[in-house]
């Protein structure tokens, strides 16, 4: 007798591979106490933790009394009436559409800064933070103490923004204006004529020995010993 056949049809396929997932869903339902949450939200939930760590990170290293600071500079060189208090959020509100801070900079050098955008649209107050941020470089500023556009606009990074001004500030002097801390070392060059490094080659110093003759003084070896 044959053995009888069965014929695979896509619905009978269908409920056997149901059958599956959810005698599955019991399995993981068992060893996780009922919570079937997909792992996708879990590895979700897990980048959206590191990222608030980051972010809480950035936060803490703000330092009101360095911010307070640096807003009593921009104060004293731009000659505006601001207020100069600390306060993260006094911080970005003063500087966030960039209008001060190009103020700044063209009280430092006039018109390094041609056109100052006074809308408050987002476009025209990043543009004034790129144009600081150009001009800050080209007063000195190293380009590891100048932060990114959305560090200020986004409110990102503002201690990055504080380091930024502080390192402009130590720079004040050099174009006429008060400075924060002390004032920056400057360049002292020496120029010398041919003939003057030509005499310093012969010149022997005492870092490379001492400058007198080797001799036996003090020594009393091989010497007859006088009672």
């Amino acid at each position: 007798m044959s053995s009888p056949s069965y014929r695979a049809t896509k619905s009978g396929l269908a409920a056997e591979a149901h059958n599956k997932v959810a005698d599955f869903g019991e399995v993981v339902a068992e060893f996780s106490g009922g919570d079937l949450t997909p792992l996708h939200e879990g590895a979700a939930g897990m980048a959206s933790s590191t990222v608030e760590v980051g972010r809480w990170d950035v936060l803490s290293k703000y330092d009101p009394d360095l911010a307070s600071e640096a807003l009593e500079w921009v104060k004293a060189v731009t000659g505006d009436n601001i207020s100069t208090s600390g306060d993260m959020d006094n911080f970005w509100e003063i500087l966030k559409d960039g209008q001060v801070l190009c103020r700044l900079v063209n009280a430092m050098q006039p018109g390094i800064i041609k056109k100052v955008q006074n809308s408050t649209m987002a476009f025209k107050c990043m543009e004034n933070i790129n144009h600081f941020l150009t001009a800050a470089a080209q007063l000195g500023v190293p380009a590891v103490e100048l932060f990114q556009t959305v560090d200020l606009w986004e409110k990102m990074n503002l201690n990055a923004v504080v380091i930024c001004l502080h390192s402009l500030g130590r720079k004040g002097a050099q174009y006429g204006k008060p400075s924060i801390g002390p004032k920056e070392a400057e360049r002292n060059v020496r120029n010398f004529t041919d003939s003057q490094l030509k005499a310093g080659e012969g010149v022997i110093g005492l870092q490379m020995g001492s400058n007198k003759g080797a001799t036996q003084s003090g020594m009393n070896i091989g010497n007859t010993r006088h009672m």
